[in-house]
C-alpha cells in the first residue's frame, strides 16, 4: 500500500535537547496508528512537526507525497490536524467559528454542517466556544479538523475531557473513517489502542522503541500497560 504519512530521520532539537531523535515511519491509507509514549516523549513535537507547525532539525516528513517543509501548502490541504489544547476564538459561536475555518479552507456551509454532524454538535452550534465544558471544546477541535474531509487525520488526545459515552461516540466516527483515511492517534488511554489501532507506536526519550500491531505486542501473554512500561521505563514487567 502507499503511504500517505512518510517520516524519515525526523530531529528536532532545542538547544542543546534533542526532543526528537531521528523518527521513521510510514502510515497507509487504511490504518489506525496509535502514537504512545509517556509525557515529554516527543509526541506532540513529532505530530506538530508533521503538521507544519515546528520546523525540523533534520529529517523529513511528507503527507501525500508534499514534503511538509518544502511544499507546505499542499502537505496542509491534505492534513486534518487536532492538536493537544486545539486553539479557538473563544468569543466566538460554535458556527461560526467553524465557518471561519471552512472559509479559510475553502469550504463552504454543507461542510460545516457535515462536520458539526459527524460529532453531535448541532445541539450547542450557537453557543459561544467559552461557554463549552471541555469534552465540547474538543470536539469542535475535531469538527475543524474534519471540515474538508481530509485523506490524512493527525489526532493529538483526539477523546480528552470526554465522558464514557462521548469516548465510544469519537471512537465509533474514527472506525467509519479509518478505511478511506491514514489516521495518528496520539494517546495515554491504553485501551484506546486495542479498539482503534491497527498499529502501535511507542516512542520514549524521543526514539521509537516498538512499532507493530497491538496483538503482537502482546502475544507472550503480556498487557499492552507491560509492554508500555517495560519499554519506556526500562523496567521488566
Amino acid at each position: 500500500m502507499d503511504a500517505l504519512i512518510e517520516l524519515d530521520g525526523l530531529t528536532k532539537r532545542f538547544g542543546g535537547f534533542t526532543a526528537v531523535d531521528g523518527v521513521t515511519f510510514r502510515v497507509a491509507r487504511g490504518e489506525v496508528v496509535g502514537f504512545l509514549g509517556p509525557n515529554g516523549a516527543g509526541k506532540s513535537t513529532t505530530m506538530r512537526m508533521l503538521a507544519g507547525f515546528i520546523t525540523p532539525s533534520a529529517g523529513t516528513a511528507r503527507i501525500c507525497g508534499h514534503d511538509v517543509a518544502e511544499d507546505p501548502v499542499a502537505a496542509k490541504r491534505a492534513l486534518g490536524f487536532l492538536p493537544e489544547g486545539a486553539p479557538t476564538y473563544p468569543e466566538m459561536t460554535v458556527r461560526d467559528f467553524l465557518r471561519f475555518c471552512a472559509r479559510v479552507r475553502g469550504c463552504g456551509a454543507a461542510e460545516v454542517d457535515r462536520a458539526m454532524a459527524l460529532t453531535q454538535l448541532e445541539g450547542v452550534r450557537l453557543q459561544p466556544v467559552e461557554t463549552l465544558s471541555k469534552g465540547f471544546k474538543r470536539r469542535v477541535g475535531l469538527a475543524q479538523a474534519l471540515l474538508h474531509d481530509p485523506p490524512v487525520l493527525v489526532l493529538d488526545e483526539p477523546t480528552d475531557g470526554l465522558d464514557p459515552n462521548q469516548k465510544h461516540e469519537v471512537r465509533a466516527l474514527i472506525r467509519g473513517m479509518a478505511e478511506q483515511k491514514a489516521i495518528i492517534i496520539s494517546t495515554h488511554i491504553l485501551e484506546e489502542v486495542g479498539a482503534l489501532c491497527t498499529r502501535a507506536i511507542i516512542i520514549a526519550r524521543g526514539r521509537v522503541l516498538a512499532d507493530a500491531p497491538p496483538a503482537e505486542l502482546v502475544a507472550d501473554g503480556r498487557s499492552l500497560e507491560d509492554v508500555f512500561r517495560e519499554l519506556t521505563m526500562g523496567q521488566p514487567a
